[in-house]
């Protein structure tokens, strides 16, 4: 057991902080002597002097200012681990499971763990970034608290999120923008097409014109736009993730007659509404924040082609 107390670390805490054993004792509501032999009691304990007298006013010595420098990180850990019994006592979630589409706009979702963070400190956060039908998978088995997904989910109640736009891109160099000419769905056979692959682990499905000879298939978004960029094939690709790409001429949208561009909704949705805690509630309002705030034209608003 340790010799010194909390509250002793505490008294010592209030007394420097507040420039004397008066000041200190209105503060924490104890007597100028209670806190004075506790003070007294701690150096005792600990064989050093924590405090020296300056006139009327006491300050810390160097070996009581490196003693107290490490007992706050108590002090804080203390209080932070009351805050999260208090919040348990309350329902609060000691953790949240989040599934997150790829395509969701990265900037969007940054912004929402922020904003969760500076709320639920102390509230862990898995964060799942899926593709397709993953997250709509985790939900099926109950891995999943939240899920923001472009897919709905049979028997589950989804609300709208926003929406992300695809667009068909290519690197400026890639063969189909040399036919100069305005393109057909025809004109993408015979050219290699980038997908990203379903992260269902049972039930991966296929999305979009997967129609080309040639198909690579990667696990990541992030993967297939940098193929992009290297000119290894075309792709649809959401532009909240190619705006700065398509800004510096990297890679440029196919002149496609039709199916150049689609919009998908992405929905969010709660594995049960009713019994999520507030740390659930709270990481769907800040997502639905951070939306409206980062991308207001999405909030009006097997595998995926990529």
């Amino acid at each position: 057991m340790s010799r010194v107390t909390l509250a002793q670390w505490q008294m010592l805490a209030a007394v420097v902080d507040h420039g004397g054993f008066a000041r200190a004792a209105e503060v924490v509501h104890k007597s100028p002597s209670t806190l004075n032999h506790a003070v007294h009691k701690l150096e005792q304990q600990l064989g050093v002097q924590v405090l020296e007298p300056v006139g009327r006013q006491v300050r810390l010595t160097e070996a009581g200012e490196m003693l107290l420098r490490r007992a706050r990180q108590l002090i804080e850990s203390a209080e932070a681990l009351e805050d999260v019994a208090g919040r348990l006592s309350e329902g609060l979630e000691a953790e949240v499971v989040l599934a997150v589409d790829q395509i969701f706009p990265p900037q969007a979702l940054a912004v929402a763990l922020s904003r969760f963070s500076a709320a639920f400190p102390h509230v862990r956060v898995q964060l799942h970034e899926t593709v397709l039908n993953g997250g709509i998978e985790m939900l099926y088995d109950g891995r999943a608290d939240l899920v923001a997904s472009g897919l709905s989910a049979q028997g589950f109640l989804g609300e709208p999120l926003g929406q992300v736009r695809f667009i068909a891109v290519a690197h400026p160099e890639h063969q189909l923008h040399r036919l100069d000419r305005q393109l057909d769905l025809r004109d993408l056979l015979r050219h290699r097409q980038l997908v990203v692959r379903d992260s269902a682990l049972r039930q991966s499905m296929d999305s979009g014109w997967l129609k080309a000879e040639q198909r690579w298939t990667v696990s990541h978004l992030e993967t297939s736009i940098d193929m992009v960029r290297r000119g290894l094939g075309f792709a649809w690709l959401p532009d909240t993730r190619i705006t700065a790409d398509m800004a510096a001429g990297r890679m440029t949208a196919l002149p496609l007659a039709a199916g150049g561009v689609r919009d998908i909704p992405i929905q969010l949705i709660f594995r049960d509404r009713d019994r999520a805690g507030p740390a659930t509630h709270a990481m769907a309002e800040a997502l639905h924040g951070a939306v409206a705030s980062e991308c207001p034209t999405e909030a009006e608003g097997g595998r995926r082609e990529a």
